[in-house]
Order: C-alpha cells, then sequence, then structure tokens
C-alpha cells in the first residue's frame, strides 16, 4: 500500500484513534487549554489596560512639565521685567544724583568765583586808592611849594566844606 492511496482499514482505525484522542483531550486537556487561552487573554488585557493607563498618565505628566515650563518661562519673564525695573529705577536715581551733586559744585565754583571776584575788586579798589592818595600827595607837594598856592587851596576847601 502507498502512501498517496490509503487503506480503508487504516483510515477506519487511524478515525477511531483520533475520536479517542479527542475524547480524552476533550476530558482532560480541553479545560486546562480553555483556561490558559482566557488567563493568556485576561493577561493581554490587562496589560493593554494597564498601557492605556501608562499612556494617560505620560499625557498628564507631558501637561503638567508643559504647564510647568510655562509657569518657569512666566517668572523668569517677570523676574526679567522687574530686573529691568530695578535697572531703570537705579540709573534713574544715580543720574538725578549726579545732577545734584553737578548742581552743587557748579554752584559752589559760582561762589567762589564771586568770591574771589570781590576780593580783586576791593584788592584793586585798595590798590587805586593808595595810588590816588599818592599821586595826590605829589601833586599837593607840586603846588605846595609856593605860598600863595597854599593859601588858596585851603580858601577852596573851607568854601567846599561850608557847602556841604
Amino acid at each position: 500500500m502507498g502512501f498517496v492511496t490509503p487503506d480503508y482499514g487504516t483510515l477506519f482505525w487511524m478515525v477511531i484513534v483520533f475520536g479517542i484522542v479527542l475524547v480524552i483531550l476533550k476530558k482532560f486537556a480541553w479545560k486546562p487549554i480553555l483556561k490558559a487561552l482566557k488567563d493568556r487573554e485576561n493577561s493581554i488585557a490587562n496589560a493593554l489596560s494597564s498601557a492605556d493607563k501608562a499612556r494617560q498618565e505620560v499625557k498628564g505628566l507631558k501637561a503638567d512639565h508643559e504647564r510647568i515650563i510655562a509657569e518657569a518661562r512666566r517668572e523668569k519673564e517677570d523676574m526679567l521685567k522687574e530686573a529691568k525695573a530695578v535697572k531703570e529705577k537705579l540709573l534713574t536715581e544715580a543720574k538725578g544724583q549726579a545732577e545734584v551733586e553737578g548742581q552743587k559744585i557748579i554752584e559752589s565754583a559760582r561762589q567762589q568765583i564771586e568770591t574771589e571776584k570781590k576780593a580783586a575788586i576791593a584788592e584793586i579798589k585798595k590798590q587805586v586808592a593808595e595810588l590816588s592818595v599818592l599821586v595826590a600827595e605829589k601833586v599837593i607837594q607840586k603846588e605846595l611849594k609856593n605860598k600863595n598856592a597854599q593859601e588858596t587851596m585851603v580858601e577852596d576847601l573851607l568854601k567846599d566844606i561850608k557847602l556841604k
């Protein structure tokens, strides 16, 4: 007999053995196999559920992360604005203080110049007075060399004194 055309007797016994094996498998192995398949299905479903939960947590964490980054950026911007405001305030105060100090220096210089000017004018007046006295003394000495000139001058001085 060949492998291509089976014998009916062998075929009959193969069907019977297959049926017996099927009954034995159904009685002893079918329930554990179905239980294993069910357990496998449940574990896959649990894994998918866990993966979905993890995906949702990752989305939540990502949203939290983005919110924290946005908040940090906002805080950074606020700090930069505050730092700029403080810088501007300090610059304004420094400029104002420098201007006040400059005005004080200018005023002090003006007062010093005025004081020195008054002192110079007083010195010039003193020198002019001394020079005038010296010139007058010389002129008087020259004019009073003769007796007539002396009498005329005394009379003129007396007239001036009476008029005033």
